[in-house]
């Protein structure tokens, strides 16, 4: 599949704003005070809010099991209510997790500095001793993974009208990174899972802790170590290291074949030659 068709704008790097979440000291010298804050803003002049910890715990009852709703590399990912009664999503760090406080600072620079319709809304983020948060807008219908495999009984399917809509948006809010943010931006991570949905199934491409900042000029592609999800990983980047926008355009087209197929992108309790997606699918020539 080919590139969004698009112009790539002088490229500026992550680096130019980590002094912005660096901690800044207030006081006296024998009495510290640390301050997180992040002054980083968006196009829309949105700012990350810094939360304490015993805020977070408080609006998700001390993080309780009943108010779970998902886990992932990060760590898990709670239903909260905050003092304004606003709902919130809550991700906490899982410190023996895949992801560590590198993901946490590329997450909140990403989402503080882009904004759009078909991304999630970063509200604030918990930097509280050894305590790494993230606090989303609560999305009702949760992930798109949710709605296409192990489907529950009594449950309906995604019907071909809505599964057009959640792929539109998906492709929207990739648009929006390749061609529109400066420097453009490569997801890395585009998956089912990463596809949050709205109650109007809107679909919001969330968790940025993977991306990266894309070529610009006569650079064609972004050197660097290989991270992603298997069966969604171009296999071009996955074998030379080389990232490109391409790399997001082919894990799209794999979220394509699962919304199309109903089939995960792997799927090991499937007979050999069936488990890989992509390759059952390119071997019946679906």
């Amino acid at each position: 599949m080919g590139c969004f068709s698009c112009m790539r704008p002088r490229r500026k790097d992550v680096r130019d704003y980590e002094e912005d979440m660096t901690p800044r000291y207030t006081g006296s010298s024998g009495g510290k005070k640390k301050e997180n804050s992040v002054r980083t803003k968006g196009k829309e002049g949105n700012v990350a809010r810094s939360f304490q910890f015993k805020e977070l715990a408080m609006a998700t009852q001390n993080f309780r099991d009943a108010n779970l709703i998902g886990e992932g590399g990060f760590g898990s990912v709670y239903k909260g209510r905050l003092e304004s009664g606003l709902i919130v999503a809550v991700k906490q760090l899982n410190h023996e997790g895949l992801q560590g406080n590198q993901e946490f600072i590329v997450e909140v620079l990403m989402l503080s500095l882009l904004h759009h319709t078909n991304l999630v809304n970063l509200i604030g983020y918990c930097a509280d001793g050894d305590q790494r948060l993230l606090v989303y807008e609560y999305m009702p219908m949760g992930s798109l993974e949710n709605h296409l495999f192990d489907i529950k009984s009594g449950q309906e399917p995604l019907s071909w009208s809505i599964r057009l809509k959640i792929a539109v948006g998906a492709a929207h809010g990739l648009e929006y990174l390749h061609c529109k943010a400066n420097p453009p931006v490569i997801y890395r991570d585009l998956k089912s899972s990463n596809i949050l949905l709205d109650s109007d199934f809107n679909a919001k491409l969330s968790d940025f802790g993977l991306a990266k900042l894309g070529p610009v000029g006569d650079n064609t592609h972004v050197s660097t170590r290989v991270m992603g999800t298997y069966g969604y990983c171009a296999p071009e980047y996955a074998m030379s290291g080389k990232l490109t926008l391409k790399s997001d355009i082919y894990s799209f087209g794999v979220v394509m074949l699962e919304l199309i197929t109903g089939r995960r992108a792997i799927d090991t309790t499937k007979k050999p030659g069936e488990q890989n997606l992509v390759a059952w699918v390119s071997f019946y020539n679906l």
